[in-house]
């Protein structure tokens, strides 16, 4: 922000006018505007009106920001917006008062105004009110930006995300919408008997999914906490606890990296299903989404990037086993340590050496075959090494029953059936532990959470969803900063 002794001649002349209101006696910042109607009524309820007609009759007490201004000697037009849309006003210097038609002298771009008048539409056919009374409600000091459809410097749109929204109305319509999904997203849970839940966000031990927490010291206690990277080993206790079914719609926090895909901090919907596995769990996923399409998009086929996607039921599932075999020519089943190694380097792992089996072979399904998963598609029953809180595979040895689904090669969910033997869990969370040597995204123990589970958690299937992903999907939105109000940045 610029000091008064060096801004620039534009804020210096906004300065200069802030200056002359108070000298007026004219407060710049009135406490309150009492509107009557937003403007977007206005404009549907006369928008049938006939050129040069005028509805003196009808009254109203509108207030937007000023976007445009087109002085015509003692006369002027100039255009309004608010949330709900954009109105020109018309305004003639002698009909105002001496406090009024000062306050209109004084006005720049940028500028929040109260108008009261009537409505007309202009010979040309353009509704507009014509100002009887006006009121100045925000001198602004900064000059919006020159070009009005839209920020083209992502820098300034993403860290001043106020003027994002003041001059793109499609931005504006892309939160409205996220708003509207994470809303319908709500409503689909609770009108199927799901309790919302919160869970600590400041966490004494991190686990649920394998990534670096961020980390911080409560001093009354004198104790190290973790911002939460997941809810599932809470939700968890509440299924043990006797609540069937429970979801969260919480803020994760991952010290990782910054990408079109990934923010530190994101939006995170769990939700957990006592009695139910990973099959029934599919289904409600892919339920779950093809309403979401069809109630922002009014289809359950969407054009993402270019490319349109169909959501509608059912999804392809796709085995991890099936999808190397097809998209990497190796079979993960027969293949040898060294033959699954090889297969990562040539497909351009920066694995230094060999791991486990069922790392490597993910580590090839996604080199391989993730960048072909464009239409929607449940990808399932991933090696167990890598699923530590999910039940084994009924039917296949060392496998676990978990599915990620994709779509726009884009990983938007997980889901398990939930690991609910004590003993085969305490087990996996000593090998997280133990290699949390060499690993510092292995989960650690979590005593509390193995005291629930010895407890005894019915058969449970669990799903976790990626909001900004499905937002970025059904807003048609290539980068994850496009869908958070306020992506991190670096600090200036």
């Amino acid at each position: 922000m610029s000091h008064p002794i060096d801004e620039n001649p534009l804020r210096a002349e906004k300065r200069r006018k802030l200056h002359g209101l108070r000298a007026a006696g004219i407060d710049p910042f009135p406490h309150n505007f009492e509107r009557n109607s937003e403007l977007k009524p206005i404009l549907e309820k006369f928008a049938d009106l006939q050129a040069g007609d005028v509805r003196e009759g009808d009254v109203f007490r509108v207030a937007g920001r000023v976007m445009t201004k087109r002085p015509m000697g003692k006369a002027a037009f100039f255009n309004i917006q608010d949330q709900s849309g954009s109105m020109q006003i018309y305004l003639r210097g002698e009909e105002l008062s001496e406090q009024d038609r000062i306050a209109f002298d004084h006005l720049d771009l940028g500028d929040i105004v109260g108008i009261e008048g009537f409505v007309f539409k202009t010979k040309k056919g353009e509704l507009s009110l014509h100002t009887k009374k006006f009121s100045m409600l925000c001198k602004t000091l900064e000059p919006l930006p020159e070009k009005y459809h839209g920020i083209a410097d992502i820098e300034i749109k993403y860290r001043y995300r106020h003027l994002d929204l003041i001059t793109d109305p499609e931005s504006r319509e892309v939160f409205r919408k996220r708003s509207m999904i994470i809303a319908e997203t709500r409503k689909w849970l609770n009108d199927r008997g799901f309790l919302e839940v919160e869970t600590p966000v400041l966490q004494p031990i991190y686990g649920g999914a394998a990534a670096h927490p961020f980390q911080t010291h409560h001093r009354a206690l004198d104790m190290k906490l973790f911002l939460k990277i997941s809810p599932e080993l809470y939700l968890k206790r509440l299924i043990v606890g006797g609540f069937e079914k429970v979801y969260e719609i919480n803020k994760n926090f991952r010290n990782e990296g910054i990408d079109r895909s990934h923010n530190p901090e994101f939006t995170m919907l769990e939700w957990y299903e006592a009695y139910t596995d990973y099959n029934d769990q599919m289904q409600r996923f892919e339920q779950l989404i093809s309403h979401l399409a069809k109630f922002i998009t009014g289809s359950t086929k969407v054009m993402y990037q270019g490319t349109e996607l169909d959501f509608t039921p059912p999804w392809r599932r796709l085995t991890v086993h099936d999808g190397v075999r097809q998209y990497a020519d190796i079979d993960p089943e027969e293949a040898t340590h060294e033959q699954l190694f090889a297969k990562a380097k040539e497909l351009g792992s920066d694995m230094k050496k060999p791991s486990s089996r069922g790392e490597m072979i993910m580590e090839i399904f996604e080199l391989a075959a993730e960048p072909h998963l464009i239409q929607p598609t449940f990808v399932m029953d991933h090696p167990m090494e890598i699923s530590p809180l999910t039940k084994k595979h009924r039917a296949k040895p060392g496998l676990v029953e978990r599915f990620e689904p994709f779509a726009a090669c884009m990983e938007i969910g997980n889901s398990y059936t939930e690991l609910n033997d004590p003993e085969d869990q305490l087990a996996r969370l000593q090998e997280q532990e133990a290699k949390r040597v060499v690993d510092e995204e292995a989960q650690p123990m979590d005593e509390d959470f193995m005291h629930a589970i010895d407890v005894g958690m019915p058969p449970t299937g669990g799903v976790g969803i990626g909001i900004e992903r499905i937002v970025m999907i059904l807003t048609d939105r290539p980068s994850i900063r496009d869908i958070l109000l306020f992506p991190t940045m670096k600090f200036k």
